[in-house]
């Protein structure tokens, strides 16, 4: 499992995010206090609160997918 912190900006790269996540054969879940959200379902993050920094949980490895946590990855 490896763990990473992202920043969402808007629908667009919250779309973005969730084709990378959906082209993935393993769970990938998305946290932020006590609320965890299937990253593969672009609803369940548009409600979350993406003014805030969300951690990212992966359960397998993907270098695509590796590519677009980078993207979004807070420094």
């Amino acid at each position: 499992m490896s763990q990473c912190v992202v920043r969402l900006n808007g629908t667009e790269e919250v779309e973005e995010f969730v084709k990378a996540a959906s082209k993935c054969d393993f769970d990938i879940d998305i946290f932020y206090n006590r609320i965890i959200i299937d990253a593969k379902s672009i609803l369940g993050i548009l409600s979350m609160d993406l003014t805030r920094d969300l951690t990212v949980h992966c359960y397998g490895d993907s270098p695509a997918f590796n590519k677009t946590l980078q993207k979004f990855a807070v420094a």
